[in-house]
Parts: C-alpha cells; structure tokens; sequence
C-alpha cells in the first residue's frame, strides 16, 4: 500500500517534473539523476529507475518504454469495458480518461478514440493528438474496486493527465496574413499564377485549399484523423535560373501529424467504393495534384514531411487503407525511404512503383505525358520473399546503373578526397574507425558526421566516453567554425541554426549492455528515420554482462558487432563505430589487424578508417587519415589531417588559384596550430 502512494503521488505531479526533466536532460542528461527526492526511491517506481531519453528535444520520444506485446495490450484493453480493434500499425480503442470519469455510471462526454502503436507502444489521442506512453494510461483500463480513496486518486491523475492534453490541444498553426477559401474562380487564378499546368480547378478546391493575394502563396491544409487542420503545405512560385518552379514548404517544420487527402476520380461509379480501401502515397501537392488528372480508384495521400520523416502520430490517419502504393522520387533515396516507411505501415499492404526513368514520380510523368494509371497498374510488393531472382532484381540494377551518383551515397563538404575514396556514404553499411589514444578520433568523427547531418542525414550519437554537453559543444564549434565561448552574442543564432538539424543524443554514459543499447537505437531509427549511428566507443559496451563473468571479451566483442552488423543489414541505417587499437609500437603504422578483438571487426566492416598519428615519433610527421578497407570501390589512400585549433576541425580546404594555374583547384589543409 506504502508503494502504491508513492506511485500515485509521483503521478499527481507528473507535469511539473515532465517539465523538469526536459529541462535536465538538455543534450541528455540522466532522467534518474535529476529527479526530485521527495517522490521516495526509484527502485519503488515501476519502469522508472533507469529512464534514459534517447532525443535531447522530445521527451515524450523515450527509447526505454517497456513495449508491452500487441496481446498483452488487447487482453488489458478487453478487460474494460471498452472494444478493441486491431489495425495494420495501431490498436485502436476509447479513450479512457477523457470519456470515463472513475467512480461515475454512464460517465461517457466524448467520443474520443486512442491509437496504440504496435511497435513502440505509444498512444495517440485523436481528440488532441497528445503522445504519451502506454504505461500512463494502461492503469485506466485495469478493474478497480469503487472506493472513495481509489476513486479519488484516479481522479487526481486524470486531471493531471487532462492538464498535459490541454496544453497540447492549445497549439495550433495559423496562415500568416490575412487568405481566403480557393473557390472555382479563383483557382483558375492560382493555377495560372503558380504555373500549375493540367491541373483541374476542381482538385485546388477538394483539397481545401486557401490563397494569400499578398504573398502569393497557396496553403493547402494538413489535417489529422480527426479532419482537424494541424499545419499546412505552403507552395509559392519561384524563377531560379531562369526556369520557374514551385517551391514547397511545410508548417510546422517538423512532426506534423497531419496528411493531405485528395479522392482521384475513378473511372466508374462502382469504383468509387473502393477509394476508402486503397491510397496511394506522394512526397509533396504536386505529386498529389497530378494524380487527381488520372482516373484511378484509391485516395491520394500527400505524407507531410517528404524524405525527411513519417511521424508516428500520421499512422492513424491512414489505418482505414487496406492498400497503400508507394510512389516516390524515382531515386535511390526515395526507393530506400519507401521500405523504411513500409515497415512503419505494415508490409502486407504496402506495395511501391519501382524508380525508375520510364516510372518517374507522378508531376514529372504528367509534364512528360506518360500514362499515370498504367504506371500505378505496374506497382509491385514490397514485402520481399527469402529466394529471389535476377527478374525480380532487374528493375532494381537498373535504377542503380541510371542514378549511379546517389547510389554511391551522401558526398561529404568537407572532405572531398574522402569521395574520390570511398565514394561517399550509403545506407546499410559498417565503417570501423580506430586510432591511437589521443588521436582525435572523437573530434574527427564530430566533424565527419556534421558534415553529413548538415546534409539532412538523420543522425544519432552514442559517445559512452564524453558527456552529451561537452559533445555538443564541440559540434556547435565545428559548425560555426570559431570559439563560442569569446563571441558569446553569437551563441543564439548558431544554437537556432544547430537546432533544426536531425541530431539525436544517447545518454548513456560509460559501460552498458548491448541489449539497452540496441533498444534505444531501434526505436529511436523507428521513430526519428535514422540513418546514421555512431557507436564511440565499442570497449564501454564491453564491461557489463548480463550472464556470467567469465566470458571471453573477444567473444563478446565479436557478438556486439555481430548484433550492429545485423542491424545495419536489417534498418538499412550506417552504423559507425569507434574501436581502440591493441597497444603496438609507436614507430609501427596500425593497420586493419592492430584492431582489438579477433578479425570480426575487419572481416564484417565495410569501410575501415585508420588515424594514424607521426607527430610524436617523427621530427616532420605528420596526422593523415588511411582508408585501409573499401568493399563498394576498392580504392584505399590517405587523406592529411591537419587540425584548425579555432574550429576544433580537420576539414579540408582549397588553396587559392596561383595566376597561371588554368586548371581546378586543388585539395590542401589548414596548417596545425
């Protein structure tokens, strides 16, 4: 009874200590440490003894939620008196705090509906699309014994679970300036000031859209489940090298829950029943308005985020679709994004147009007057088999063989010979990086992987050695390129611009096991879309062992890099991690057998990266980075690493042309200081 009344006191003030970790935990700072004393000890609080958030941003995006099974949630859903349905990525059921006051008969005042997500076993409320954890608001559905004492503290904790919706609810996106509803005449208007060519005046004004005489901007509004606008896509027109386009932008700019609808026209009556059983899916209006030209049967659904992200809170926005095509850039980026989301959306009903030249997105094949309906008519499973074929693989060779510049992967800014190497960085792969103590492998992989996320490559990082503030820091300096700490005024702006960059911090620090870990990645790539994870250092995750002490620490690393190998494979997400060398002769160069542990981590390694440091053994050596293993070129090098003190980056720069120099720059560095 004594631990049920910490627990239900520490539930009354939740939101005043919500407020307080997120605050604490600012570039990732142990839940466990910061939270107040009087609430009793941890040890007394289920599933709150070791909280860890995986996103520095959002706490309500908390990697180390115990997902409880799709049955364990129906059996406790079933015992209620509210119905269960399970969908493709939801659980859907009544909300129970907003319908049900405790201890009142027939105390139903909304007809709220909850959507449990299968993977990660968060909720949605479609009333105000609050986000919060299964665990809060399972107790809601268990029986209780109809005491005044229980009675009144399920009310305490409704409340103060009401309080935190409220606050939700209150959020809302606003058209800056004064537009007004797209009727028929004025869409003949906005077509031909933004260029929409082909498009029926009909399409502008199913989708709700609005139009600002001022700016000259079209706002067509995401809604949520609910049919509630939630933000909205702004397109305007722009002439860039002298050819015009469309530009598109979405409001808010990030983890908008809400999707744009357009019913296509079907070819018959009959047809149209089906429109609420299949959807095909677009990255932006364009996409969406030239679908609206063909007459196929389904719904077109415009995702909000393009490439960049599906938020979990847009699934129950598409749970009514028995089948969804996925129609993406015909592109090595849009094809890898298509069976990430496929598998937030349950494979089983996904189905995609394969990219490429003759199956390009569905604007670009109106402009070039190519049969869209014939295109969708060809989409094919995404749901792979375990034997496949060269004929089930030949659309796949040759989407690589015509955008072979992308499939070769992200180019880095900074370190242009590191292209000429490994080509640049592809989804799917291990790199191993390992150097001498001191090296500066931390602050080199810093700014390596700045360089990528700088380039809206999501990125999260694991760094077991240095604290998250520290890590930051040294980030926040390589991106501003000079000492913040004497240009202080600074500060806000480099903060604002490091800010909207897709990067997650880990907050574990020092030695921890590999089953955390891997939970705290997977659900932070389910959730964020990552797709590059840095793991610094592999030896921290070495020290701890659930099973006995007497395993053999080659056999453990070898299985860590086993599970991060697997990993890689299965999410199609980077994975980079840092390994310290065996301790060799400092006159001897490292190479990829100096790596500790067996040949595992140079057998499954794509790419292995090598610092090697002759400043200490040498009058004139120098720091270069090798590249001693590439298995997508085979080419290997060196790259010289000269560090700018100010900042704190090895990045690479160009020597200014001489006067007689006809020919392209070539690559130099910055001197060290």
């Amino acid at each position: 009874m004594m631990i049920l009344k910490q627990v239900l006191s520490f539930s009354c003030d939740v939101n005043n200590r919500m407020r307080h970790i997120v605050r604490s935990v600012k570039f990732g700072v142990s839940v466990s440490t910061h939270l107040p004393t009087t609430i009793g000890p941890l040890s007394l609080i289920p599933n709150l003894h070791h909280v860890r958030l995986v996103s520095s941003f959002d706490f309500k995006d908390d990697p180390t939620l115990p997902v409880s099974s799709v049955f364990n949630v129906k059996k406790t859903v079933k015992s209620s008196p509210f119905e269960c349905t399970e969908g493709f990525a939801c659980i859907r059921t009544v909300c129970p705090v907003c319908n049900v006051v405790p201890g009142e008969q027939n105390g139903q005042v909304k007809n709220e509906t909850i959507y449990v997500n299968k993977t990660t076993g968060h909720f949605t409320c479609s009333a105000c699309q609050h986000l919060g954890r299964w665990d809060h608001i399972e107790k809601f559905f268990l029986p209780h014994n109809k005491s005044p004492r229980t009675i009144q503290e399920l009310r305490k904790i409704r409340d103060v679970f009401l309080e935190g919706k409220n606050a939700d609810s209150k959020k809302s996106v606003e058209i800056p300036g004064e537009a007004v509803l797209v009727d028929e005449g004025l869409a003949v208007h906005v077509i031909s000031k933004l260029g929409l060519k082909e498009i029926p005046v009909s399409s502008l004004v199913a989708i709700g859209s609005r139009w600002n005489v001022e700016k000259g901007h079209l706002y067509v509004p995401l809604v949520d489940v609910e049919s509630r606008i939630v933000g909205y896509k702004v397109l305007s027109h722009s002439n860039q090298n002298g050819e015009d386009m469309v530009i598109e932008q979405t409001i808010p700019e990030a983890n908008s829950s809400g999707l744009v609808y357009l019913k296509c026209p079907g070819a018959t009556t009959k047809a149209s029943a089906k429109d609420h059983s299949s959807a095909v899916l677009v990255l932006n209006i364009m996409d969406l308005l030239a679908l609206s030209t063909s007459r196929i049967s389904a719904t077109a659904i415009c995702l909000p985020h393009d490439l960049k992200s599906l938020p979990q809170q847009c699934l129950p926005g598409l749970e009514r679709y028995q089948k969804l095509t996925l129609w993406f850039n015909y592109d090595t980026a849009g094809w890898d994004t298509a069976r990430n989301y496929a598998k937030k959306l349950d494979e089983r009903r996904c189905t995609f147009v394969r990219p490429t030249d003759v199956h390009p997105t569905p604007a670009k094949a109106l402009a070039l007057g190519l049969d869209l309906k014939g295109i969708l008519a060809k989409a094919q499973p995404i749901l792979h088999q375990s034997i496949t074929t060269f004929h089930s693989l030949r659309q796949d060779v040759l989407s690589d063989l015509q955008n072979i510049d992308k499939v070769q992967g992200v180019k880095w800014k900074r370190y242009p010979t590191l292209n000429k190497l490994l080509k640049g960085h592809r989804k799917g792969e291990l790199t191993v990086l390992t150097g001498p103590t001191g090296c500066g492998k931390t602050t080199f992989m810093s700014d390596y992987s700045l360089d990528l996320a700088l380039q809206g490559v999501s990125t999260l990082w694991g760094s077991f050695e240095i604290r998250n503030t520290r890590l930051a820091s040294t980030l926040l300096r390589q991106m501003a390129g000079r000492p913040l700490d004497v240009n202080l005024s600074d500060f806000d702006h480099w903060a604002d611009q490091f800010e909207r960059l897709p990067v997650y911090f880990m907050t574990f620090h020092g030695q921890q096991p590999i089953k955390v870990v891997m939970e705290a990645i997977e659900h932070a790539q389910y959730v964020n879309d990552i797709q590059h994870v840095i793991i610094d250092n592999l030896q921290f995750m070495m020290g701890v062992s659930e099973d006995t002490k007497n395993l053999d620490r080659y056999w453990k690393q070898d299985a860590i890099i086993a599970a991060f190998r697997t990993f890689a494979t299965r999410k199609n997400c980077h994975v980079t991690l840092v390994i310290h060398p065996r301790k060799e002769r400092d006159t001897d160069d490292l190479t990829t057998s100096s790596i500790f542990g067996g040949a595992k981590a140079s057998q499954e390694a794509d790419n292995v990266l090598i610092i090697q440091d002759k400043r200490l053994t040498s009058v004139r050596g120098k720091k270069y980075l090798q590249v001693a293993k590439n298995r997508y070129s085979g080419d290997l090098g060196i790259i010289p690493l000269d560090f700018d003190k100010a900042s704190l980056s090895y990045a690479q720069k160009r020597k200014k042309l001489e006067p007689t120099d006809t020919n392209e720059p070539t690559e130099t560095t910055i001197s060290d200081s």
